[in-house]
């Protein structure tokens, strides 16, 4: 069965996945090899004892004593070796290697130390100086060498994993994509579901206006990716797409929108919430936001006041 298991294993291209895994009835094979097994065993057995009684009682001493002695000698070499390892005396002759130590009748032998163990500790030896001159002279990897290594190593299964994986993405691992491909996938999704709330080229409508530097619920990949995903405000925002779109498509869409950032178009909405900066901090768009009539009022209470001043 073993045998079998692996020469179907060798021969059928079953891919990554084992062949028994991904075709069952091997399953079936693997019976019939093991019943036939059984069934050839005891045919065996049956043509032996036939041919055993056939023989006369002389015959039959002879070949219980053969068999006596094969099975003395199965792995005969085996066994030899590890009592020669073993390096031990025989009890006929322990009385070569007793010791004058007599505590109540326990007496003590001198045995050497198996030879195995023996070896083992010269090999420990030798790999200690080994392993001393490779790290300490040699200047080998520290074990924060390895680590950094494996670290790496993990980085770059996980790049690969996540490239071939695309779904396996949230707001707090998705990156801004800028591939041409992918921003054209983005911009699909958008006029297929956007364009009715942000008009085409996110000029903004029922939605806020996509275009400029304001944003609601915060800018930036990940929080775009949120919005999209979770949907927008309370009672009023956008419904959220997580139901609708894979997380691929979200992180598509959110890198279109990204990127009509100072498209300027025709009829755009006015700015709604605040600023949003590269460091990623909202700003009070109050605040950054000069007001055109004070600064006219204040203008004109300075040249008033000029104009009142002696000599004028």
């Amino acid at each position: 069965m073993i045998l079998a298991f692996f020469l179907m294993e060798l021969i059928i291209d079953s891919g990554e996945a084992w062949a028994i895994v991904k075709y069952p009835v091997i399953w079936v094979v693997l019976g019939m090899v093991f019943f036939f097994a059984i069934a050839l065993e005891i045919i065996v057995a049956a043509l032996q004892r036939i041919l055993f009684s056939g023989l006369t009682p002389e015959a039959k001493e002879n070949y219980l004593a053969a068999e006596k002695v094969r099975e003395q000698n199965r792995f005969g070499w085996i066994k030899r070796k590890y009592v020669e390892m073993l390096g031990a005396k025989p009890m006929s002759k322990e009385s070569e290697i007793v010791l004058d130590h007599n505590y109540d009748g326990i007496r003590e032998l001198d045995n050497k130390l198996p030879p195995w163990w023996t070896y083992l500790f010269y090999v420990s030896i030798v790999f200690g100086v080994a392993y001393f001159v490779y790290y300490e002279v040699f200047d080998g990897p520290s074990q924060i060498d390895e680590y950094e290594t494996d670290v790496a190593e993990a980085q770059v299964a996980i790049a690969e994993f996540k490239k071939n994986n695309k779904d396996l993405i949230d707001a707090e691992s998705v990156e801004q994509l800028t591939d041409p491909a992918d921003i054209a996938a983005g911009k699909t999704i958008f006029t297929e579901n956007c364009v009715a709330c942000h008009k085409d080229g996110g000029a903004g409508g029922i939605g806020p206006n996509l275009t400029d530097d304001n944003w609601i619920l915060g800018g930036g990949i990940k929080n775009v990716f949120h919005t999209v995903s979770e949907g927008g405000r309370a009672g009023k925002g956008m419904i959220a797409w997580k139901s609708d779109l894979k997380p691929s498509e979200i992180a598509q869409v959110a890198s279109y929108v990204l990127s009509l950032h100072g498209t300027n178009p025709p009829d755009a909405k006015a700015p709604e919430g605040d600023i949003w900066t590269d460091g990623n901090t909202p700003v009070d768009v109050n605040a950054k936001t000069v007001d055109s009539t004070q600064t006219n009022v204040e203008t004109t209470n300075a040249a008033v006041t000029d104009s009142i001043k002696p000599g004028n």
